[in-house]
């Protein structure tokens, strides 16, 4: 535990600037799907991972860059389609993810953003390191490299 926290402390210190680089639709979109994946790792979507999301990223510097709106909204979007068939969520969601699969740069952003909304309990689970494991194969990175 302790390589993965060292690992996303020192991801979270460079993310502001970064996530400032890529701020665009799919970028936003990317981000949101993989909360919402990370946020569904236990097979639900409850009123507490909801504000979990919602908190981390209206306090997180780095994603304040994103219009809070337009996030729900895009949350709401993922959620609904894992409401109607969890399969067709995930493949969703991974979609608007693997968009980024050829720009490790942008992935390894995506997945440090994924694994600190993960963490934000304080409880970062095997169900949710599974989740972003599977996002790290939609982007061809290797876990290994978050100490997934």
């Amino acid at each position: 535990m302790s390589n993965f926290t060292n690992w996303l402390n020192n991801t979270k210190k460079g993310l502001t600037d970064q996530v400032k680089k890529f701020k665009n639709k799919d970028f936003m979109d990317a981000i949101v799907a993989g909360c919402a994946l990370v946020a569904y790792a236990d097979g639900k979507v409850d009123d507490t991972e909801k504000n979990k999301m919602a908190g981390y990223m209206n306090l997180s510097e780095e994603l304040k860059v994103f219009d809070m709106t337009q996030v729900i909204s895009q949350f709401n979007h993922y959620v609904a389609n894992f409401d109607f068939s969890p399969e067709i969520g995930k493949q969703e969601a991974l979609k608007s993810i693997s968009k980024f699969s050829k720009k490790p740069e942008v992935g390894r952003l995506i997945v440090g953003v994924c694994s600190a909304i993960g963490a934000a309990d304080g409880d970062f689970d095997d169900q949710e390191k599974a989740v972003v494991r599977n996002i790290c194969s939609a982007l061809n990175l290797n876990p290994s490299e978050f100490s997934l």
